[in-house]
């Protein structure tokens, strides 16, 4: 990786951490943590940093701020990847088998079929329909063993 970037990051967060008091941070930690994985907003397609800061009282800087800092990331590529792995769920359960792909984008909190492949690819490695395909070949197996009893 190119040392310059590193450089960058790290002033980035720099700069970052001292916008917001150490304690404010943990706090707003905490609570966007709360709102993702408890509340599960990011399955709202219009779900923004912009919205977060309005939930949590607070401006869009120090959810900016925190998100750099305590998660090495910006606010989309959190919430996407908390999309993903909705779709990753979805995709692999038998009881949503019936679900188009698209069906299941939508589910996650994705507004666009194309945003939903590349955010699914980038933290994937593969396309939504291959990563089907592997369970689907799986449950097919269990469904003709079960038949076989």
């Amino acid at each position: 990786m190119d040392t310059k970037f590193i450089d960058i990051q790290e002033e980035k967060e720099a700069a970052y951490r001292n916008l917001v008091r150490p304690k404010m941070m943990e706090d707003l930690k905490e609570k966007i943590i709360n709102l993702l994985v408890i509340q599960k907003k990011y399955r709202e397609s219009d779900f923004t940093a912009r919205k977060m800061a309005k939930i949590l009282n607070t401006n869009v800087r120090y959810i900016s701020a925190v998100i750099r800092v305590q998660f090495h990331t910006n606010f989309a590529t959190l919430v996407n990847k908390y999309r993903v792995d909705e779709a990753m769920m979805l995709l692999s359960d038998q009881r949503y088998a019936d679900l188009t792909i698209e069906d299941i984008s939508l589910m996650a909190g994705f507004a666009h079929r194309q945003s939903f492949y590349t955010a699914f690819a980038k933290f994937t490695g593969i396309t939504p329909k291959l990563y089907r395909m592997k369970f689907e070949s799986h449950w097919l197996a269990a469904h003709h063993k079960d038949s076989k009893k």
